[in-house]
C-alpha cells in the first residue's frame, strides 16, 4: 500500500528542499556540473512580489528514507508565457521529476494536475514542455495524460539529446 501524497505550492520555506530535489533530478540527468542555483536564488524568486517561476512539491509520509515524517518525493516546475494567437496566458513545465523510490505510484500524474489545475485558475489554455527523445517512461506518461507533440523537435547542445515538444490544450 502507497502512503498518502499530499501536492503544495512551493514556498520561499521549501527552497532547500526544491533545491535538494533539483540536484537529484541533474544527477538523474548526468548534469549535476550545471546546476549553479543556490537556495538563496530559489527563496527570492519563490518569495518576489511577482516570481517568475512557480512550483509544487510532492510530499510523502515516509518519503524518501522510509521514515514516518513527510518526504518530498518530486515537483514540478514552471512559468507562465503567452500565446499571442490565443490572446491567453499559457504554462511551460521547466521541469517534473519524481524520486525512484516513488515512481510508478502516480506521483508524476499528479504534479501534472496540480500544474493544470493552477493553469485553469489562471484562465490560461494550454500547456507546453520537452521531454527527451530517449525518455520513454516519461513521454508514455505525458501521452496519458493527453499531451501531444507539436511537430517541433531541437536537439539541445548542451545535452547532447533531442528534445520533443508536447502541448496540452486546456480549454
Amino acid at each position: 500500500m502507497t502512503n498518502p501524497l499530499r501536492i503544495e505550492p512551493a514556498r520561499p520555506q521549501h527552497a532547500g528542499v526544491l533545491l535538494s530535489l533539483v540536484r537529484e533530478l541533474a544527477r538523474f540527468e548526468k548534469l549535476e556540473h550545471q546546476v549553479v542555483a543556490t537556495e538563496d536564488r530559489i527563496r527570492d524568486e519563490l518569495g518576489a512580489a511577482r516570481p517568475v517561476i512557480e512550483a509544487s512539491i510532492a510530499w510523502q509520509d515516509g518519503g524518501n528514507d522510509g521514515g514516518d515524517g513527510p518526504a518530498a518525493v518530486g515537483f514540478a516546475l514552471y512559468f507562465h508565457n503567452f500565446s499571442t494567437f490565443l490572446g491567453r496566458r499559457g504554462l511551460y513545465l521547466e521541469d517534473l521529476y519524481v524520486v525512484p523510490r516513488a515512481r510508478r505510484q502516480g506521483v508524476g500524474r499528479a504534479l501534472l494536475r496540480h500544474a493544470e489545475k493552477r493553469l485553469r485558475e489562471a484562465g490560461s489554455g494550454t500547456v507546453s514542455l520537452t521531454v527527451f527523445e530517449a525518455n520513454e517512461r516519461a513521454r508514455r506518461l505525458y501521452a496519458k495524460a493527453g499531451y501531444a507533440p507539436d511537430g517541433s523537435t531541437r536537439v539541445e547542445p548542451e545535452y547532447e539529446a533531442t528534445e520533443i515538444r508536447l502541448v496540452k490544450a486546456l480549454s
